[in-house]
């Protein structure tokens, strides 16, 4: 029985230091990120090695669609629309594929990207963009592949993939000046409908000004044309709090209209229950 137990527990223990063995990566994992402009981009790609291996043309062939990378799916994400060679590639994650030849590359931007390496069924419908670029030779030597961002200014950015002598860089352009002014009108124009309600929001629940709650959220309210059940909900605890329960009541009938319409049945039930909780004093 001795002998069973220290075998058991031997096994634990073997197995208990095998699991907490830690091994380096073949293709080690990246994420970059990088604004341009007042775009956001990320990229996660896993990095192999050239390991003295002929690379471009033999271990990534030409012709073939390759996964541009090792591993899972190498994606890019951009946080607004960009334009690549004149076409606009919509903001989102894309898993990048690429076909080298010996001249130029094909870049495909695909919007599945959950996928180990290559689609096990390539389809044709997820290609977002593609674009041709022309591959540079380098005059060193890249031993892991990399993806950068570089030529960096307000306006555009280069997407650069590079191993052993090879350099392909995709430009894409951002639309920082669409931003930049939309940024200032909005700055210029005034707080928003929602600014208002934050803001009425913040007092009531840290016990603030309570007539300053009452004054932002009646603004909000003014300010937004679809009258939204929780502006209306906010509205009624605070007259309740200001000792006008007879105003709050009206205001939670409104919210509760709203929220009938909306189908929220939390909002219902909280309204109907400070209806009558407000109705029996």
């Amino acid at each position: 029985m001795k002998k069973i137990i220290f075998i058991v527990v031997m096994t634990i223990a073997n197995y208990a230091i095998e699991a907490q063995i830690k091994t380096p990566q073949m293709s080690p994992r990246s994420v970059l990120t990088q604004v341009v402009g007042l775009t956001d981009v990320e990229i996660n790609y896993s990095r192999p090695s050239a390991r003295g291996r002929a690379v471009i043309g033999d271990l990534v062939p030409f012709g073939k669609l390759w996964r541009t990378g090792a591993n899972e799916n190498t994606t890019i994400s951009f946080s607004d629309d960009v334009i690549i060679d004149g076409k606009t590639l919509p903001k989102g994650k894309y898993a990048i594929y690429t076909t080298p030849k010996a001249e130029s590359w094909e870049v495909i931007f695909y919007s599945k990207t959950d996928n180990w390496g290559n689609p096990s069924s390539w389809d044709e419908s997820k290609v977002v963009m593609k674009t041709n670029v022309k591959s540079e030779t380098l005059d060193r030597n890249i031993e892991s592949f990399t993806i950068g961002i570089s030529n960096l200014d307000t306006n555009s950015a280069s997407l650069e993939l590079s191993w052993e002598k090879t350099l392909v860089a995709v430009k894409f352009e951002v639309p920082t000046q669409k931003n930049t002014i939309a940024s200032i009108e909005k700055v210029l124009s005034g707080p928003s409908a929602g600014d208002y309600f934050s803001s009425a929001q913040y007092f009531f629940q840290s016990n603030g000004d309570i007539a300053k709650a009452r004054s932002y959220i009646d603004k909000a309210l003014e300010m937004n044309t679809d009258k939204p059940f929780y502006y209306y909900r906010l509205k009624s605890l605070i007259q309740a709090k200001q000792g006008d329960k007879k105003g709050a009541i009206e205001t939670a009938k409104l919210s509760l209209a709203a929220a009938e319409i909306a189908k929220n049945q939390d909002y219902i039930k909280m309204n109907k229950d400070s209806i009558e909780a407000w109705s029996k004093k």
